[in-house]
Formats: structure tokens, C-alpha cells, sequence
């Protein structure tokens, strides 16, 4: 699962920096390419609640290998774009489908115990890293030949292509799923038996009872139980943890924002040096994801104490880049911001599965994406308001929302540890 990961977001990568010059050069408006690049937020923002929860109905094999090949196809049409209408119609099903590193991540946490859970998705997060920083100067190199986006986008395809081909062979079999042991809060890490014509069908647990559904049954019953689903995590007292995902998003987002030109405003750098120095973070990034494992057992697996160390480590170091007084304390902010907000990434990921339950583990991780869909639709309003004021404006504010974001977790504190899903026992 770490190499369709990776090879997901290299050919991801390739293609999405080059996609602005390419519907310029199909003589889109500045304007026309933003809606259809707000189109496809909006079309990712309401899918993937939808395609999380349909991943728990009939199965991560069925669910990831449609995404993939629907994904696939989007690539393909986008090859072939030689009109905005094309462009436009190319994006559709990648808005929708494009959520196969959600559920990679949700198949992971059926696989593994909760233990090992923030290491696995901290080393599967690594992989999709290195994609993400290899993948644009592939992209960048093959444009300069002849048909160059085209050329690019059909490599894009085929690597979803052969991502299929590899989930395909994966050895499914209902018996790493299907038995009394595997509860909230205890998972088997057997290893997965080859077994013909049989898929890995998500289980409904309830009182240690296992229901696996179809993946062939009738659309309309898909279609409630992925509603039914849906109101039940709605009417969930997940709340806070959702609102801290929101206020945490929105908090990385809006450091990011104007980073380039602040730091331009502020200390006369070039976009060169930003750009290298965005590039050495996202590095440490997938170094601090290789380094979750003896960093969770230092905290005793506790995930509460972890995010809420993390969250405020990252809020102090934003503070230090908003109140930076030489491009050092910048450089040395963006050192540290890096594992940071790495390591609260994967913790409010776990912590949204332990408390949520594992038996829907596609549905939480589909309406956590949501949640940070709207924070990128908040994120810039919020920028732009703030920038008016100073080119310091959005990490001040940042500041403010992650403080929010700590309160909020300091006041449902007792609630996660009386729990006992937060600290997990030793086995």
C-alpha cells in the first residue's frame, strides 16, 4: 500500500502545477480557470464524506479499485483536452473518485492494531511525501518537450493504471476481517491469506457480531445506509474533534497562504529562496513521518497528548515566524513547524479513529477531508482579510484559531482520558 500511495501522489504531482498554464494556453479567463478549480474543490468537499461511507459498505477492495480506474479516466480525458470543455469535463470524475489515499488509510487501520496505527500512517504519509516532492520535477521536465501536458497526463493515467493492478493482487481475504476478535479497540495484525474470488468487506461490529455486506447490492440500499451512516456521525459527540481538525487546517493554511510574498515584504528574499525553503520543509516533513513510531512510544501511545503537545509546539512556532525579526528565525520555525504539524496531522487522524470506532473508519476519514475542504475554502477569505492589515496578519490570526484549537481540547480533556480510548493499554 505505501508504493500505489506514493506512485498516487508522484503522478498527482506531475500534472496539477502544470494544469494553469495548460487551460491558459486553451484560452481560458483567469476567471473560467478558477471556477472550474472551485468546481472541483466543491465536487471534493461533498465526495468524500459519500466515498469513505461507501468504502465501509462494500468494501475497501471494490471501493479503492472504482476511484482508481474512475480517477484513471479522468487523467486519460485530461490527455486528451484539447478544448476547456474537455478540461472541464476532465475533472469531474477525479473531483468525485480522487479519495484513494483515504481510503488506503482506512484499509490500514482495519490491518493494524491501534498501536502501530500512528506509525503505519505516519510511514504511509512519508511515501505519499516523496511522491509529492519528486513528482513536480518529473512533471516540470517532461513539459518541456513536444505535447509535454499531454505526454504528462497520459503518464498519469497509466500510473493509476498500474496502482490498480497492484491493489488487484493484493492478497484479499475476508479472514483478516471477519472474526469476533477484531472489536473497537483490538485489532489482529495477521497477515492477509491469498484467497480467489473473495473481497475485503468492511464489518459492521456490533456486540463482537461481524455483517459484511455486498458490494453488488441494490444502489438504493447503498444509497440509505450510506445516509444512515452519515446522520449517525453527524449526531455523534465527535464534534470537537472535527472543529479542531477545522481550526488546525485553517491554522497550516493560513501560514502557508502568503508566505512567499511576506517573506519578500518582510526580510527582500526572492521566491527562489521560499521555494527551496518550502522544498526543505516538506523533506522534514517526510523524515518526521518516518519517526512517529519512537515518538509515540515516548508518549505511551497516548494520541491525546501527543496532538495537544504538537498543536501548541505549532502555534508557538508561528507565533516565532509572525514575530521573526531575521530570515534565521524564519528558517528556524520552518525547521521545527515541520514535524510538528506532521506528527498532529497523523495524531488527529488516529484520534478521530479510536474515539470514532474502527467500523467506520471510511466514513470518519471522509468527513475529516471534508473538513479540511472547507478550511481551503476558508483559509484564503481569511488571508486576504487579514492581509490588509500586515503582511504579519494571517500567522497572527493562525495563532489566534490554534489557541482556540488547544482551549477546545483542554476543555474535553477529561472526556478523552475517563475514556480510555485516548491512552491505550499495553498488550
Amino acid at each position: 500500500l505505501f508504493l500505489p500511495s506514493f506512485q498516487d501522489l508522484f503522478g498527482v504531482s506531475m500534472v496539477v502545477p502544470l494544469m494553469n498554464l495548460h487551460i491558459k494556453s486553451l484560452g481560458a479567463s483567469p476567471t473560467v480557470a478558477g471556477i472550474i478549480g472551485s468546481l472541483y474543490g466543491i465536487m471534493q468537499l461533498f465526495s468524500s464524506t459519500f466515498v469513505g461511507c461507501w468504502s465501509d459498505i462494500v468494501g475497501r477492495r471494490y471501493s479503492l479499485l472504482t476511484c482508481i480506474l474512475l480517477s484513471a479516466l479522468g487523467y486519460f480525458i485530461l490527455g486528451m483536452s484539447t478544448t476547456v470543455y474537455l478540461f472541464a469535463i476532465s475533472r469531474v470524475p477525479v473531483g468525485i473518485f480522487k479519495h484513494t489515499l483515504s481510503i488506503s488509510k482506512a484499509l490500514l487501520s482495519d490491518l493494524v492494531s491501534e498501536r502501530d496505527r500512528p506509525l503505519v500512517m505516519g510511514r504511509f504519509n512519508a511515501a505519499s511525501s516523496v511522491g509529492f516532492i519528486l513528482g513536480p520535477v518529473v512533471g516540470g521536465y517532461l513539459t518541456e518537450l513536444k505535447d509535454g501536458f499531454y505526454q504528462t497526463s497520459f503518464i498519469c493515467a497509466s500510473i493509476f493504471l498500474l496502482n490498480a493492478g497492484l491493489v488487484w493482487m493484493l492478497p484479499w481475504s475476508e479472514e483478516n476481517t471477519g472474526n469476533g476478535k477484531h472489536k473497537l479497540g483490538k485489532k489482529r495484525t495477521d497477515s492477509i491469506t491469498a484467497k480467489p474470488n473473495c473481497d475485503l468487506q468492511l464489518k459492521s461490529v456490533t456486540n463482537g457480531t461481524v455483517v459484511i455486506d455486498s458490494p453488488f447490492q441494490s444502489p438504493w440500499v447503498q444509497i440509505v445506509t450510506v445516509l444512515k451512516r452519515i446522520k449517525e456521525i453527524a449526531c455523534s459527540d465527535l464534534w470537537d474533534i472535527f472543529l479542531v481538525r477545522l481550526l488546525m487546517s485553517v491554522t497550516i493554511l493560513l501560514y502557508h497562504s502568503n508566505f512567499s510574498l511576506a517573506l519578500e515584504e518582510r526580510f527582500g528574499v526572492k521566491p527562489l529562496f521560499s521555494g527551496y525553503l518550502m522544498s526543505y520543509s516538506s523533506s522534514l516533513g517526510v523524515l518526521a513521518g518516518c519517526l512517529l513510531g519512537p515518538i509515540t512510544r515516548l508518549y505511551q501511545h497516548n494520541t491525546y497528548r501527543l496532538l495537544l503537545h504538537s498543536s501548541t509546539f505549532t502555534c508557538t512556532l508561528i507565533l516565532l515566524y509572525a514575530s521573526a525579526l531575521s530570515i534565521w528565525m524564519v528558517i528556524l520555525s520552518s525547521t521545527f513547524l515541520a514535524f510538528s504539524t506532521t506528527i498532529g496531522r497523523t495524531c488527529i487522524i488516529d484520534l478521530e479513529l479510536t474515539i470514532g470506532g474502527n467500523e467506520a473508519s471510511g466514513t470518519l476519514l471522509g468527513v475529516g477531508q471534508s473538513v479540511t475542504s472547507v478550511g481551503r475554502i476558508i483559509a484564503p477569505l481569511l488571508s486576504g482579510i487579514a492581509q490588509e492589515f500586515s503582511p504579519c496578519g494571517p500567522p497572527s490570526l493562525a495563532v489566534g484559531l490554534a489557541l482556540l484549537a488547544i482551549l477546545i481540547m483542554n476543555v474535553n480533556k477529561q472526556k478523552y482520558c475517563s475514556s480510555g480510548n485516548v491512552k491505550l493499554k499495553n498488550r
